[in-house]
């Protein structure tokens, strides 16, 4: 009998809805910044942030260091790291996005510094994006990457220091771009939302964490 309305935004909107009082639960897929400490954290589960390519590119894997130049606009064809002669094109995320800040954080890098040429929102809008492009190059949740590979949309994900991207990888803790996601909460959420925190923490959806390749957090 109770009914839970769910809406998207990114972790910024999670979290401001939150400290705002307009949602009792906001969901965020990064840790928390110091000016958000005045919120409830419930970790849930861990997902990885993988590159992706077209299954066609026959890039076996980029360093840091390529895919640094790749995003900052200095490297612009694939030829430049071992690809066919093609312009690359860069798929970045948009401001707000924890998908983001975790890639900027691994890479070294800031917004300014990064030369995309589209940019997106959802995780499955840049899975479309760089399936339907030979020559994009993006980054998204090894979960939904995994998921679209499985269903057979056209895409690869690239290991990051020769760890394959893959939820094994992100449980041993092997996986280098990797972050928690979370419910936050006022300091003290009410009755119902603490029933639902219990039940989705709980091992009860344990399976349906492992069917889109996230780790449970053990509790």
């Amino acid at each position: 009998g109770l009914r839970i309305d769910v809406q998207t935004g990114g972790s910024s909107r999670g979290i401001a809805d939150a400290q705002a009082g307009m949602a009792d639960i906001g969901m965020v897929s990064r840790s928390l910044a110091q000016d958000e400490l005045g919120l409830q954290d419930y970790p849930f589960a861990r997902d990885g942030v993988c590159m992706i390519v077209h299954r066609d590119n026959p890039i076996g894997e980029l360093s840091r260091k390529q895919i640094r130049m790749i995003f900052k606009g200095e490297f612009n064809n694939w030829s430049e790291v071992g690809g066919h002669d093609a312009e690359i094109t860069v798929v970045n995320k948009a401001e707000g996005r924890a998908t983001l800040k975790v890639f900027l954080d691994y890479m070294g890098l800031s917004s300014q510094e990064v030369e995309a040429d589209i940019v997106i929102a959802e995780n499955e809008q840049g899975v479309k994006t760089i399936a339907g492009n030979p020559h994009a190059i993006g980054y998204v949740s090894i979960g939904s990457a995994t998921a679209n590979v499985e269903s057979g949309v056209p895409i690869r994900l690239l290991p990051l220091n020769g760890i394959q991207a893959t939820a094994a990888a992100v449980a041993d803790g092997s996986f280098p771009m990797a972050r928690p996601l979370l419910m936050v909460t006022a300091p003290q959420p009410n009755e119902r939302a603490q029933a639902f925190l219990e039940y989705a923490r709980s091992a009860a959806v344990h399976d349906l964490m492992k069917d889109y390749s996230l780790v449970p957090t053990e509790l």
